[in-house]
């Protein structure tokens, strides 16, 4: 069974902590990435207080990221990207709509969002309107709607995507279609 070890932190990890935090880690982990890529070390008191500095300037950074989070998440509320794409007569599209393609749009909208903030569930393969989550921490979510749009008008389909309901037509009437059992052509028998 792995067990845990406590090493303190010389560089900021996303998702473990910042410059000085004392963390506990598996052994694993630390034996392999955080150690030999100098990301940690074993704690000590002369370290720890070295490094108090550079952990005021960390907590300062990670305030003024967390602030500008937040404001990107307060205009996200609501907003909304669309898409043009290559796709089949069904509105299936020839290639999925990915994360990156999502980041793209909402940097040339004028959103700061980075790929990893993108919550998709499943990638987008079809035309249609989507909302796609938003995440860039536990607390900072928002919801924006994505439309796919066909590149092309599509019969059967609205400019905005969306399938056209039509009537039941009329069943298709095969019965001329097959052929009468008393014209078929008789095959001769062989005897032999």
């Amino acid at each position: 069974m792995a067990r845990n070890i406590e090493l303190l932190l010389l560089e900021t990890v996303e998702s473990l902590g910042i410059i000085g935090d004392v963390v506990k880690v598996k052994s694993g982990y630390a034996r392999n990435y955080l150690r030999p890529n100098g990301i940690a070390e074993p704690p000590s008191p002369r370290k720890i207080e070295e490094l108090k500095e550079q952990r005021g300037q960390a907590q300062t950074e990670l305030a003024a990221v967390r602030s500008h989070r937040e404001k990107v998440t307060e205009e996200l509320t609501g907003a909304s990207i669309t898409m043009d794409r290559s796709c089949n007569d069904q509105g299936a599209l020839y290639g999925s709509v990915t994360q990156r393609e999502i980041s793209d749009a909402l940097i040339a909208a004028g959103y700061g969002v980075d790929v990893r903030a993108i919550r998709l569930s499943h990638p987008i393969r079809h035309i249609g309107e989507y909302h796609v989550p938003i995440q860039f921490d536990k607390d900072l979510r928002s919801d924006i709607t994505v439309t796919i749009k066909a590149d092309r008008v599509l019969e059967g389909f609205n400019e905005a995507g969306e399938p056209i309901e039509t009537e039941d037509e009329p069943d298709f009437d095969e019965s001329h279609l097959l052929p009468d059992p008393d014209e078929r052509p008789r095959r001769k028998r062989r005897r032999g």
